[in-house]
């Protein structure tokens, strides 16, 4: 089983606080066996009983009677009646109760320390923090990044980043060994998670236009997108009824499933957020290749799109900086460290290393100007004091960054 040390560390250091633990992420990344056997296993070495490790799965279909509030409290307060003190509840998929948010508050009452995973933005949003008294804490988890996949999968850094590229990180991937096998479960995966499950739970009414909005985004990671172009080009394709409302909603539906990622554009020199053109990222690389049929396999987009996947599991706040003309690709805050950020397969040749470089000119001294790329050259400095770094260094070490 692969370890997820950054995510045991989160929950470790949240134990036993007076607070919900809220863990998201997409379908199928992992958020299950991270709390109820990585987490539990934890758990248990520190000295908690087993008896006080409460466990329930709500996509289990015995337990579709729990997705009622009343029967889900009452089921719970059953297992814990008769032994006095906390006891650690974990239950999956919160997100098919209603009205959970007083169910989780009266167990934390109670003195529990209760843990929720959700594949659904809406457990994130102002109005759940607020039911749930401002007592929640989010735990994001992602695929698996690339250094964990490689803790797996070992071998040489570039046949297993290539692996890594076209099949993506989700984690029960690692058990097939056959191409066939992996392009099967990740068919099975794009028809269950990232379509029926969206459909059926954001209410979809046209299912050709949903899929045709998730094909364009698969089709355009990192680039600038609008929902009129979409509705545009989906016009053009002979989709009559692919009205910008409808898109917009639908855009709103696969990103809060967290199956893409939107970053906005922020103004460097004028010093706010562009209403216009955003960009979206998928959450995993193997689901849009599989979707695109491993065609527009694009290696530098593809590493983009990795690389924001890794800053955002890495807790950094990301946007797209617009500097006058140019775009630089991310603009990377965490804390009161910010980093600006370009990424290029390559930029040995000197005409596409100005090109890349160029997005740096004035912007304000004192943040780090980095460019992430796989050249295997040692030169880590460039001009103007701009740094380089390869990019398998880069997902192997989460420190990177601090280093150069």
């Amino acid at each position: 089983m692969i370890q997820r040390p950054a995510y045991l560390n989160q929950l470790l250091r949240h134990k036993d606080r007076d607070l919900i633990k809220v863990v998201t992420g997409m379908r199928r990344c992992g958020k299950t066996v991270l709390l109820f056997e990585l987490f539990a296993q934890k758990l248990l070495e520190t000295g908690v009983p087993p008896e006080r490790l409460i466990r329930v799965n709500l996509e289990d279909l015995e337990n579709v009677p729990l997705r009622q509030a009343q029967n889900l409290y009452s089921h719970i307060i059953a297992q814990t009646s008769g032994r006095e003190g906390r006891h650690y509840i974990f239950i999956d998929e919160i997100q098919y109760v209603n009205g959970f948010e007083d169910v989780l508050n009266s167990l934390k009452n109670k003195g529990h320390d209760v843990y929720v995973t959700g594949s659904n933005s809406r457990l994130l949003s102002s109005d759940i923090a607020t039911s749930l008294r401002g007592r929640s804490v989010n735990i994001s988890v992602f695929p698996l990044s690339f250094q964990e996949y490689f803790s797996f999968a070992g071998g040489d850094r570039v046949k297993a980043y290539n692996d890594y590229f076209l099949y993506g990180g989700l984690p029960f991937l690692t058990r097939y060994g056959e191409r066939d096998d992996k392009l099967k479960y990740l068919s099975d995966i794009e028809q269950t998670v990232a379509f029926r499950d969206v459909i059926e739970r954001s209410g979809i009414r046209n299912p050709t236009v949903f899929y045709a909005v998730y094909h364009f985004l698969c089709s355009n990671i990192g680039s600038l997108v609008s929902i009129k172009k979409i509705a545009d080009s989906l016009k053009s394709a002979g989709q009559p009824t692919a009205t910008v409302d409808t898109i917009a909603s639908y855009v709103d539906a696969l990103c809060g499933a967290f199956l893409f990622r939107k970053l906005y554009r922020y103004d460097i020199k004028g010093k706010e957020y562009l209403k216009t053109l955003n960009k979206y990222y998928i959450t995993d690389m193997g689901l849009r290749n599989v979707q695109l049929n491993f065609h527009q396999c694009e290696v530098s987009r593809a590493l983009e799109n990795i690389v924001c996947m890794d800053l955002l599991r890495r807790g950094y706040l990301l946007d797209i900086g617009k500097n006058r003309t140019k775009e630089i690709d991310f603009i990377a805050r965490r804390g009161d460290v910010t980093h600006y950020i370009q990424v290029a397969w390559s930029i040995v040749d000197d005409e596409k290393r100005k090109t890349e470089l160029l997005p740096f000119k004035n912007v304000e001294p004192g943040f780090k100007k980095i460019v992430i790329t796989m050249d295997t050259d040692p030169f880590t400095v460039l001009e103007n004091g701009y740094k380089k770094i390869n990019a398998l260094d880069f997902l192997l070490d989460d420190d990177s960054l601090e280093k150069i």
